[in-house]
């Protein structure tokens, strides 16, 4: 018992005798009711991993004091333990090697496409695709990763985001512009256009969506891209399994 820290929940009538004899740190033990309790309870110091405390029941002021009759248990805090983060490189790809204004090939593609009906109006997030002063956008998530938002020029007031991919964008530069009909679609065509980063997306968080759909060779081609832009980096990666998930 004395070599432990006490700690008391409620009020307690100790003798000073037993006080004096476990050295108990001051302001651990006190009389419920009286002002010296509250304030004594503010000093005490937070509980410490590796420490062993003992807790004994609270007695009433009206029950005699019976150090045998007590019943107290003992336990120790665990250290806590680090929070295990997804095993990525945002360091080693969060500024691109290219500038935040270049030249790029655009094409475009709609929900009703044949390779795109089965999503519906739903984009590679889960969210539905986005036209408006915010538009959705396709692209390969290792050169533009999940959450990029650039600006066209000649197209003031209107801001995409990355939020889709597609097999076929993948290991390419070319960024797939959503539009919702077919005919708009057909009039984009493909261009090359100058376009502004504004905001860079996030390779950690493009990851999480990817890490259960590697059973696709092309997620499975970005992910592997990604991890290597960490290692060239020289930022520590531990490989993401590329098993066949359903």
């Amino acid at each position: 018992m004395c070599n432990s820290t006490l700690i008391h929940f409620g009020a307690a009538v100790c003798l000073s005798a037993l006080l004096s004899s476990c050295a108990l740190p001051e302001g651990l033990f006190h009389r419920s009711g009286s002002q010296s309790a509250t304030a004594s309870l503010k000093k005490s110091p937070p509980l410490t991993p590796g420490v062993k405390y003992e807790v004994r029941k609270a007695l009433a002021t009206t029950v005699p004091f019976r150090p045998s009759e007590v019943k107290r248990y003992t336990f120790v805090l665990d250290q806590p333990k680090p929070v295990e983060k997804v095993p990525l490189m945002l360091a080693a790809a969060a500024t691109p090697l290219h500038g935040t204004s270049m030249r790029v090939r655009t094409t475009a593609y709609t929900h009703s496409e044949s390779d795109h009906i089965v999503y519906g109006v739903k984009n590679a997030v889960g969210t539905n695709l986005k036209y408006g002063t915010l538009r959705s956008a396709a692209a390969d998530w290792s050169r533009f990763p999940v959450g990029t938002r650039f600006c066209i020029a000649n197209e003031p007031g209107v801001v995409y985001e990355v939020d889709d991919y597609g097999s076929a964008l993948v290991g390419t530069g070319t960024i797939d512009i959503y539009k919702p009909s077919r005919s708009m679609m057909n009039d984009w065509g493909v261009r090359h256009v100058d376009i502004k980063v504004v905001k860079w997306g996030s390779y950690e968080r493009s990851m999480q969506l990817m890490r259960d759909r590697t059973r696709w060779p092309h997620v499975r081609q970005m992910i592997n891209s990604i991890q290597a832009r960490a290692k060239a980096g020289g930022v520590p990666v531990r490989p993401m399994p590329l098993t066949a998930s359903l």
